[in-house]
């Protein structure tokens, strides 16, 4: 069954009634219903012909019955056959074909009964028969009309042997009675067919509940983030959602397909697995991705099927980082008030030692750094705390050629470098670089401290330079490169991970604010691992 995902579920409405009806639930009474009401009548009919036909039963027909009676019982077989025809060619309708045939056995029933001894025959009970099938296959309608016709037919019957004569016997008291019982056959059909149409009614109402409960469910497994396969006792998948196809690598639906087709990894594992008739939980690495896998099994025997729920690692780690994350944001914000307090204090304790007379040339360029380091600490602040928000700052156009070099200088009079060690290139025709200043200035000093921590040759002067060069695909690229040993691949793929880190002293977290950032401003980040013998991180700036 399938179910387009945000579709609506239909509840249980006469709409969905009639969906229901035109899947295969027919109006009363059924073409099926017909045709067995149509045999039954032809073996009454056969059964009739055997009776007052001589040269078919001789020995079953009654004593003195009449060549009348078996022309008309051959008569009335005919009507019948007829009737099949019309019921095989569906013409004329249904409840026209009901109503006719009702008609015709109680006119010929009571016609052979007359002929064949009157109500001592006891044929008189084939007409309740016709009484009931005309109560229950047309709804109740018309069957007080056939049981009043009926009950009408057994007393003109009785009372015209009465008043002419006749081979029958019996009385109008017997007469009386079968007309009652007629009576209570239609009022009882009655009531039968309104319990039956109840429960079937309820029964449609259930099926259309089912039915919608089954797209729900399968609604909601296939949104479901967490992989759910369901394998049978020979192994053929029966169940694969949207996202165990996505971890599997699974392009079409799979349902149907042998495990071991779509992943004989987890095949192999189920077969090792499956006969310890219990739960199981293991990571196993399918198609390059680490994955949780949790088996279930559906029942105590091979042939009940198993259970398997599938969870990306990655996944639960991002869910991990995120909850300590959410915490290192609520203790950075309580960090970033008592910071700048006292930050706030050594700023104004600056800009009253400015104003003394006194200072020489060195005190004023000590004085100088105490103000440039003090906003940039309280630029650090503001941006961790953009960060926490996902603030997306104030872009504006950057000149590389000016704002690079005196980024370069400003590093390497905090760190104490020297001019040959981190320096700063700029090619012709770079364009503008679009950014919040503050955070591509913390970007980029996060990077060359990385660099300046990381990025030391074995042998040989360190050195970090800082490009940037026009973009051959649009926009501008700036590079931070050093000459160091590089990272090692597996390193690489974690590097961008937050509190990860391969310095004891390191909080983990400089590669990821900047990584962070760089979204924030719509920049690409990336580390280059092809670039010479040491690392290359890269900034993709976007064209205008």
């Amino acid at each position: 069954m399938q179910h387009t995902p945000g579709a609506p579920i239909a509840p249980a409405t006469p709409a969905s009634e009639t969906a229901l009806a035109a899947a295969g639930h027919e109006s009363y009474p059924t073409w099926r219903a017909l045709t067995w009401f149509t045999a039954f009548r032809l073996l009454i009919a056969f059964g009739l012909v055997l009776l007052f036909v001589p040269a078919l039963g001789s020995a079953w027909r009654a004593p003195g019955a009449l060549p009348a009676t078996g022309m008309l019982a051959l008569g009335y077989t005919a009507l019948v056959l007829l009737g099949a025809v019309g019921s095989g060619l569906r013409w004329p309708g249904k409840a026209e074909q009901v109503q006719l045939a009702v008609f015709v056995d109680i006119v010929a029933i009571t016609l052979i009964m007359h002929h064949a001894g009157g109500l001592a025959t006891g044929l008189g009970l084939l007409l309740a028969i016709a009484v009931a099938a005309a109560a229950l296959m047309m709804e109740g309608r018309l069957s007080l009309l056939f049981a009043s016709l009926a009950a009408l037919a057994v007393l003109v019957e009785q009372v015209f042997i009465q008043l002419h004569g006749g081979p029958g016997s019996g009385s109008l008291t017997t007469a009386g009675l079968l007309g009652l019982t007629f009576f209570a056959v239609a009022l009882l059909g009655h009531v039968l067919y309104r319990r039956v149409q109840a429960a079937e009614q309820l029964a449609a109402r259930r099926q259309v509940d089912v039915a919608d409960l089954s797209k729900l469910n399968e609604f909601v497994i296939q949104l479901l983030g967490t992989g759910v396969l369901v394998v049978d006792g020979e192994r053929r998948v029966r169940l694969l959602n949207n996202a165990a196809r996505h971890l599997l690598d699974v392009p079409t639906a799979g349902a149907g397909a042998q495990l071991r087709q779509i992943t004989p990894e987890l095949a192999a594992w189920l077969a090792q697995h499956a006969p310890a008739r219990m739960a199981r939980d293991e990571n196993l690495v399918l198609h390059g991705t680490e994955i949780r896998v949790s088996l279930h099994l559906l029942g105590p025997y091979r042939s009940s099927g198993a259970l398997l729920f599938l969870r990306d690692q990655r996944e639960v780690a991002r869910a991990a980082q995120q909850i300590k994350l959410a915490s290192l944001g609520r203790l950075t914000a309580s960090i970033a008030h008592n910071i700048r307090n006292p930050l706030s204090a050594v700023g104004h304790a600056g800009q009253l030692l400015g104003e003394s007379p006194a200072l020489g040339a060195e005190d004023i360029h000590l004085l100088e750094i105490i103000r440039r380091n003090t906003r940039r600490i309280d630029e650090i602040i503001e941006s961790v705390l953009q960060l926490s928000r996902r603030d997306r700052g104030t872009p504006e156009p950057i000149d590389p050629a000016a704002w690079l070099p005196e980024l370069a200088a400003e590093i390497r009079q905090a760190q104490g470098l020297a001019p040959e060690t981190l320096a700063a290139q700029v090619a012709a025709g770079t364009p503008a670089l679009t950014a919040d200043p503050r955070h591509l200035h913390q970007i980029l000093s996060n990077l060359c401290d990385n660099a300046i921590k990381h990025g030391a040759p074995a042998d040989g002067p360190r050195r970090i330079e800082l490009r940037a060069r026009p973009d051959p695909a649009g926009g501008a690229l700036v590079e931070v490169i050093d000459n160091g040993p590089g990272i090692a691949a597996e390193t690489a793929r974690e590097i961008f991970t937050p509190f990860f880190t391969t310095s004891p002293s390191g909080t983990g977290l400089g590669l990821y604010i900047a990584r962070e950032l760089c979204e924030i401003n719509g920049i690409g980040l990336e580390h280059r691992a092809e670039v010479g013998p040491g690392a290359c991180f890269r900034l993709s700036f976007p064209g205008a």
